[in-house]
């Protein structure tokens, strides 16, 4: 049941792009993960390229992310939890005042920055919980989701 790098990759961008029904293993889930973090840091040198890498990366990740945990036999809608506060968060942050703005007082008000850090300490802990259920062990048997994932040919 165990996938390589290669094999999670090609299957989440070719064979499971928008797939949410069914079942991910952890090796599949933790190699994509990699690619997509690994493919960030790449694409942030690129400047532009960084915005395209990340709206062509967003179904396959939630894919295998709603995969991940039905796997773990939980609702694989409840990823879109995180995606939702990280929306939030980021539409909802105060911006950062310029060198002008600084040097005339202008800051962002305290309700803003209050609701983005309430915001922020939600999302930690929220993530902390999906980081704990994503790397739980897959259910052996069939689930309400399917069949244990299939060992990668």
């Amino acid at each position: 049941m165990t996938m390589d790098f290669m094999t999670a990759v090609k299957t989440c961008l070719t064979q499971k792009y928008a797939k949410f029904e069914g079942r991910a293993s952890r090796s599949e889930y933790w190699w994509f993960f990699l690619f997509v973090v690994l493919g960030s840091i790449v694409a942030m040198f690129l400047g532009p390229l960084s915005f395209i890498f990340t709206l062509a990366i967003i179904v396959p990740m939630l894919a295998v992310g709603f995969r991940r945990l039905q796997d773990t036999g939980r609702p694989g809608w409840w990823i879109v939890i995180t995606a939702v506060l990280s929306l939030l968060n980021t539409l909802l942050a105060p911006a950062m005042p310029d060198e002008a703005a600084i040097a005339a007082g202008e800051f962002p008000g305290t309700g803003s920055v209050l609701l983005s850090g309430v915001l922020g300490l939600i999302g930690l802990i929220v993530s902390l919980v999906f980081l704990w259920w994503l790397t739980r062990p897959s259910q052996p048997e069939t689930n309400q989701y399917g069949p244990p994932p299939a060992p990668a040919a």
